[in-house]
């Protein structure tokens, strides 16, 4: 019987030094007060150049990123499918908004498409829409503000950005994720992904949107969604994640005078994500689902919904998936039990990551229990380990 619990599994990848280096990383990270001088020291010896990213790139880089390029990530790729976890290898370089850096963004993306379609253990690339192009360009765009014909030539290029990954996925059939971003661009995000599906999508599914269940209007987005795709004859393909902006999004909110996206209770928000679970599995004819979870009991219930619906561990149209680093009892029991699972591999130079980096820090911080469940599966398997060798 499939368990969350089983330590030995969870933590199959790794060595007892692994297991130490990963103990007294989560120790430091549910420190909120070390988190937030961390994040300030961190980030002002980086712009200073003081030379601290040996140490950077050996504790926390390491934990929750791949490596530098697309090269160091292929042994923490290899590693994984050792245990059928494969690997989403997503370039997390942040904050550039310059149209040279798009297309390099661009090619980037497109190399790893090259390399999932040459590696069994990569089955889906990802990209996120402001590494393709400016985010304030999107926020007119998603307001139906009138672009000046500057304006309107660099959302051509974001479009033919767009087009030229997405083209190149279905050609080489390879699995393409489309990040979510915040709700004031979303819409604009909405639009070029269904664009995207209804071109590419006809035969089987290979570009999917990403829904943040946290918003209160995506149950909304993921039934007018799925109607459009039946309407127009295309899979409907789409990753289902809790959210990454909530505190940005209330402030927002708050600050400029409108109701908030964001549901009022964490309890609103996991009914929501549930519920879209429920609602991708009563369609898996027409939907390909990637459920990106750090929460047992969603990943429970999703196994649960293809228990009762005689849907096959494997199916094609089913994913699990976490980031690298984190919640390996998940990733790796639910592996180990025959389900599709592919970690959320980070990489790019650690200097570019390191925006990446901190929300992981401040995740792990913020979020009541993720560390305190880390540490004690950690220090369950250590016990484990010790005991066996007596």
């Amino acid at each position: 019987m499939l368990s969350f619990n089983d330590t030995a599994i969870a933590f199959s990848g790794k060595t007892d030094n692994d297991l130490r280096r990963s103990y007294w990383l989560f120790k430091l990270v549910g420190n909120s007060n070390l988190v937030n001088v961390g994040q300030k020291l961190t980030t002002f010896a980086i712009n200073t150049h003081l030379p601290i990213r040996g140490f950077i790139k050996a504790t926390i880089f390491r934990q929750f990123c791949g490596g530098e390029n697309i090269t160091e990530c292929l042994e923490t790729v290899e590693a994984l499918g050792k245990y059928n976890v494969g690997s989403i290898l997503d370039y997390s370089v942040e904050g550039k908004a310059e149209e040279n850096v798009f297309d390099q963004t661009a090619h980037e993306i497109i190399e790893t498409l090259d390399l999932a379609k040459q590696n069994k253990h990569i089955p889906f690339a990802v990209f996120k829409p402001t590494g393709l192009g400016d985010i304030n360009l999107m926020e007119k765009v998603n307001s139906n503000a009138k672009l000046s014909a500057e304006e309107q030539k660099a959302w051509e290029r974001v479009i033919a950005r767009f087009d030229s990954i997405c083209s190149k996925a279905h050609d080489i059939k390879v699995k393409l994720l489309i990040d979510a971003e915040e709700s004031w661009i979303q819409n604009a995000v909405d639009g070029l992904a269904q664009k995207m599906m209804a071109k590419y999508n006809k035969e089987q599914c290979i570009v999917f949107n990403t829904a943040q269940m946290y918003r209160n209007d995506r149950l909304i987005y993921l039934k007018n969604a799925l109607n459009d795709a039946k309407k127009k004859k295309y899979y409907f393909g789409v990753k289902v994640v809790r959210g990454a902006y909530m505190e940005k999004e209330r402030a927002r909110a708050a600050k400029m005078g409108y109701a908030s996206p964001i549901n009022s209770t964490k309890a609103e928000t996991d009914a929501e994500y549930n519920s879209a679970l429920e609602f991708c599995i009563k369609n898996i004819e027409f939907v390909s689902v990637c459920a990106g979870t750090h929460n047992e009991d969603s990943a429970m219930l999703l196994v649960k919904l293809m228990q009762q619906n005689n849907i096959p561990v494997n199916h094609p149209h089913v994913w699990f998936s976490q980031l690298l680093g984190m919640s390996d009892h998940i990733s790796f029991n639910i592996a180990n039990a025959g389900y599709n699972v592919a970690k959320y591999v980070p990489y790019g130079p650690v200097r570019d990551v390191l925006p990446y980096l901190i929300r992981r820090a401040m995740e792990n911080t913020s979020v009541k229990g993720q560390t305190g469940r880390e540490l004690s599966l950690i220090i369950k398997e250590q016990q484990r380990r010790a005991a066996s060798k007596n």
